[in-house]
């Protein structure tokens, strides 16, 4: 009898999902869908998850507006904007299950701005010439999240039912966890993931989880930067933690940095590429000393830099591309907003709106604007905003498999789709590192952490069923052992009563990782970012806990996400410092080209214990695991079967114009 149809023993035998974002409630809807139970933890209420914070859309070629877009050209710009470095039949599932998601979303009450026909509207994002981002104001994200909350809700009331349909009291489709911290993951004696440990954070107690498949939804790692314009949650432990028991880490120097954002105590908040999407203009003054306010500067006196440099695109290229070019305009060539105050010119440029109608800006932009005026004290409407490229992102991390099927797409269903290395735990939304390559075009990351979802669902669904033993059948000893381990590493926590100020470590990684491993790498600085973390691996084995108490106690989480952001930091800068070219996000000037020959091929990093407190990366080439009960060889190699790379330009208008006419990949060139 298959692992199912066990349901005899009047106790729901369920799988795990860590994160209540996008990715993490699709994945639980499609599991709820296919009959199985579901336990759902969040560090976080749900409702908080990174996903609210997403402002701009989503993706989706529906080509209302007639400009003969399509699921292939999509997919043609996504790999395109990548650099190539995406495995392709991935982004072709993505591509073209995306105008099934937004039409999915809208039915589900998700208030989409729509046209004054009331067809679904669509705005402009980056590295395309298409109207293709749906969109619900600049709250995008918020209502994404809150639409699939209100789904998995309903499950959580719903009984599950044993093999012959009876109901087995007391247990409900889903059960919510909030306020858990994940811990680590459980394996047996066979190296598979039956379940998992994790810390409740109001009452402090640790806790092993039977479940017959993980799949952790956890979002990125942006707080490994410091401040960035991800939540103050997004330290990627759960990434680090499953990255130290066995999982692949793919493509982990690959940090997408946002060009517009604006400076805080606490974060860089973010001014979504949206802005620009509905004709924002980025400029600086053409004198680098002009004392006036950006709304004094007169048209003939601004330098429009983007749209000169790249008139096909404008202020519409990829994100790694206006990154860099704002970042070479202040740093490189002293021209960001002058200070009279300070008599220097600021990192800073003018992102400017004021030529909209402000009722057009109520309507499509009032999120991101409300914020600016609350954290800057500026009226947007009246005044050019004042921003700076802040990291965003996270193209790397956990790495998964998929299952090609014969149109080139995805395998629907197939139980290796978001599947990691080690059997049972899979991966979904920005914690994988599936879907975006060596740059992500914006508004993609929306769409793809809901077809992540999509798929992990079903895969999870079908490597449940094909199991010859449940999770729940494990002697009850794996479980103690996994968490008296996890116990015990936290009583080690909460006794270090060493000099060092975790917070400060934390601080001074920030700022070493901001500095030196974000816009611009050199190897020589990267050897010393390595140096660095080190010392503060060092150092972090003594520190005092801030906090001992055993009731809601962050400052020892605190200490426990510290050393996993550390380990992941080595991942980031000694991938950046293997990979000697520029690509996408990864922009070294002495390696200024890009290197198929050399490079085109996926990172794999492996944890390995170093001297001391000190961490250590193994980079493989391949690797031999078992996914899904079967032997699988995992390789760097990408699948670049459906588009052929080709040299990344954005000067001209149309990367993949060509696709619209029906041009072989081979033939498709950006064009005028």
């Amino acid at each position: 009898m298959k692992t199912s149809d066990k349901n005899e023993s009047r106790v729901a035998r369920r799988v795990i999902v860590v994160g209540g974002g996008l990715a993490g409630l699709t994945t639980v809807m499609k599991l709820c869908e296919a009959g199985v139970p579901v336990d759902l933890f969040s560090l976080v209420p749900v409702k908080r998850s990174h996903s609210v914070c997403a402002q701009g859309g989503i993706n989706a070629s529906v080509n209302t507006k007639g400009e003969g877009d399509s699921p292939r050209i999509h997919l043609e710009e996504t790999v395109y904007g990548g650099d190539f470095l995406a495995n392709q039949p991935p982004v072709k599932g993505m591509a073209d299950a995306a105008p099934g998601i937004v039409f999915m979303l809208d039915r589900m009450g998700v208030p989409f701005n729509r046209t004054p026909e009331g067809l679904l509207d669509f705005r402009r994002f980056g590295g395309t010439l298409f109207h293709r981002t749906a969109f619900a104001g600049a709250t995008t994200g918020q209502q994404l999240l809150y639409a699939l909350d209100e789904q998995v809700r309903r499950w959580e009331t719903v009984d599950v039912e044993d093999s012959k349909g009876a109901a087995l009291r007391g247990e409900k489709m889903v059960r919510k966890l909030e306020h858990w911290d994940f811990l680590g993951i459980v394996q047996d004696d066979a190296g598979r993931c039956v379940g998992i440990v994790a810390q409740d954070m109001k009452t402090m107690a640790i806790e092993a989880f039977r479940g017959d498949a993980v799949c952790l939804a956890t979002g990125g790692p942006g707080i490994v930067f410091g401040r960035s314009t991800n939540s103050v949650i997004n330290t990627g432990t759960a990434a680090a933690a499953a990255y130290r028991q066995g999982a692949l880490y793919a493509n982990g120097e690959l940090i997408q940095v946002h060009p517009t954002a604006i400076p805080g105590a606490d974060k860089l908040r973010l001014i979504s590429e949206s802005a620009r999407g509905e004709g924002g203009r980025v400029w600086v003054p053409k004198d680098p000393k002009d004392k006036r306010k950006g709304r004094e500067i007169p048209e003939r006196e601004r330098d429009y830099f983007l749209e000169a440099k790249y008139p096909g695109y404008g202020n519409l290229v990829p994100r790694d591309i206006a990154s860099r070019e704002l970042f070479a305009k202040c740093f490189h060539d002293k021209r960001g907003v002058y200070n009279p105050k300070t008599e220097k010119n600021e990192n800073e440029v003018y992102l400017d709106l004021t030529r909209i109608p402000k009722e057009t800006l109520r309507k499509k932009l009032a999120g991101i604007l409300e914020i600016y005026e609350k954290f800057v004290g500026e009226d947007p409407y009246e005044n050019p905003m004042r921003v700076f490229p802040a990291v965003h992102y996270s193209m790397g991390g956990l790495w998964v498999d998929f299952e090609k099927s014969a149109d080139g797409g995805l395998v629907r269903g197939s139980p290796r789709n978001q599947a990691t290395n080690i059997d049972g735990l899979y991966a979904a939304g920005e914690v994988d590192y599936q879907y975006h390559g060596a740059n992500r075009l914006g508004a993609n990351s929306l769409l793809s952490c809901i077809y992540a979802g999509l798929e992990a669902g079903p895969a999870i669904a079908a490597y449940r069923k094909g199991l010859a033993a449940s999770a729940h059948d494990v002697p009850q000893s794996v479980f103690d052992k996994a968490e008296k381990r996890e116990a015990e590493r936290y009583q080690k926590i909460l006794a270090m009563d060493g000099d060092e100020n975790p917070y400060a470590l934390h601080k001074e990684l920030g700022e070493v990782m901001l500095r030196d491993c974000t816009i611009e790498r050199d190897n020589a600085v990267l050897g010393k970012v390595i140096e660095t973390i080190g010392e503060l691996e060092d150092r972090a084995k003594n520190v005092g806990v801030p906090d001992t108490g055993d009731h809601a106690n962050h400052g020892a989480q605190f200490v426990r996400h510290l050393s996993n952001m550390l380990v992941l930091a080595r991942v980031i800068a000694e991938g950046a410092l293997a990979r000697d070219e520029s690509r996408g996000a990864h922009y070294k000037p002495a390696f200024k080209q890009r290197d198929d020959e050399r490079w085109l091929r996926t990172t794999l990093a492996l944890y390995e214990r170093g001297e001391g407190a000190r961490s250590s990366v193994k980079f493989v080439r391949q690797l031999d695991a078992t996914i899904a009960g079967k032997s699988v060889t995992i390789t760097d190699a990408v699948d670049t079967t459906l588009v052929t790379p080709r040299a990344r330009k954005y000067e001209t208008a149309g990367a993949a114009s060509a696709a619209a006419t029906g041009a072989s990949s081979a033939d498709k060139q950006p064009s005028t």
